[in-house]
């Protein structure tokens, strides 16, 4: 069977890379992915494929209908795009100005559909469902959400993914035990002081430098405070505040991201922060008030199932070709969304290039290496066969 679906995707190739560049020449961004999921359903249509759009507002699920077990296994990829301007000077470059597929979606759809044909001319050699799962707007962390309220996730057994890793060399792939990415949440803190005269310090409350000292702590705090065994990273990307340069600040707004690996940590990220921020404003005279958002909670594989992806994995492409990483990623993940209503697994696809520069994820000049379609198909085929017949 290996061979027969190795055989397939070859076949297939061509056309995969054909549907790659297209979706990489016509991005579009989260929510907004229209065009997008109609190109996606028409692909789907044509290999015999049920499909359902506007789920998860603009998602597509692709059902494959297989034999009488009842159990139904899912393949999720994502389809947005960045608000980036692409400087590749590739001939399929972006034609929408300031957005850019720099995060690999585009392969992820194209892993996707290439998955789905090859899937759907296997026939009674898969005894039960598959389904595709298409989600818009994974990178403002709000698709997973929509497509589970919509019910993509029902009646699903196990739940597989994808992503790109520029890293790993094209055709090679990286599997990780446990915790794959991290929780992310969002962050607001404002500071309340006393505006003064810039000259007379001692009659105002100085909100910037309490914020200067809220930041300062709150960095402390996480190499004192915190198992170092568990890593948090909390970045403030914004501060704004103050009317003049002679004019002590009442109030200044910090903005940032806080990420986790370890669901109790992140647990306790809200109460963490208020209270070093509490003790802080309070040592000064100042007020606060603090917006902590959760976020979407760290990717942990399920063992079983990361176990029969790094077997599949490597009877397809050889150990040398499959490595376990080692550490997880402070990224984030909406993929995270599904795994709380079925066990799961994401891989990491090498779209690395061997003689020439790779950019990271979420860069200009982003490129991958179109020969990992193929791996990405072959990976996902083959796992989805054996899926089967080991629940046999």
């Amino acid at each position: 069977m290996l061979s027969r679906i190795k055989d397939l995707a070859e076949k297939l190739a061509p056309r995969l890379i054909e549907i790659r560049r297209h979706l990489h020449s016509h991005p579009e961004l989260s929510g907004q992915e229209q065009q997008t999921a109609a190109y996606v359903a028409g692909v789907l249509s044509s290999c015999g494929i049920v499909v359902q759009e506007a789920i998860g507002k603009t998602g597509v699920v692709g059902e494959l209908v297989g034999g009488t077990d009842d159990r139904l296994v899912a393949i999720r990829t994502d389809m947005d795009a960045l608000p980036i301007t692409e400087r590749t000077c590739l001939e399929f470059a972006s034609r929408k100005p300031g957005i850019m597929h720099a995060c690999g979606h585009d392969v992820h759809t194209t892993v996707g559909l290439g998955t789905a044909m090859v899937l759907s001319q296997l026939g009674e050699m898969l005894p039960g469902n598959t389904r595709f799962l298409f989600q818009a707007a994974e990178e403002i962390a709000q698709g997973a959400n929509w497509m589970v309220q919509d019910g993509a996730m029902n009646d699903v057994s196990a739940i597989f993914s994808v992503h790109v890793f520029p890293s790993i060399p094209g055709g090679s792939l990286g599997i990780r035990y446990g915790a794959l990415t991290a929780a992310a949440d969002d962050l607001e803190i404002f500071i309340m002081g006393e505006s003064g005269h810039g000259a007379r310090p001692h009659e105002a409350v100085d909100a910037i430098w309490i914020a200067s000292q809220v930041i300062t702590t709150l960095q402390q705090a996480i190499s004192r405070t915190q198992n170092p065994l568990r890593p948090i990273v909390l970045t403030i990307g914004q501060i704004s505040g103050g009317r003049a340069p002679n004019v002590i600040a009442d109030q200044v707004r910090l903005a940032g991201t806080v990420r986790s690996l370890h669901p109790d940590t992140h647990a306790d990220l809200p109460q963490w922060v208020e209270k070093i921020v509490a003790n802080v404003c309070n040592m000064y005279g100042a007020r606060y008030e603090i917006n902590y958002r959760r976020g979407v909670p760290s990717v942990q594989n399920d063992l079983a199932l990361t176990q029969l992806l790094e077997e599949s994995a490597k009877e397809a492409w050889g150990s040398d070709r499959v490595q376990i990483l080692p550490e997880p990623s402070m990224g984030a993940e909406d993929f995270s969304i599904y795994l709380q209503h079925a066990p799961g697994t994401m891989f990491r696809l090498g779209v690395g290039f061997p003689n020439k520069p790779n950019y990271p994820l979420h860069h200009p000049q982003f490129e991958v290496n179109e020969s990992a379609i193929v791996t990405g198909v072959v990976t996902l085929a083959y796992t989805i066969y054996q899926y089967w017949q080991r629940r046999r």
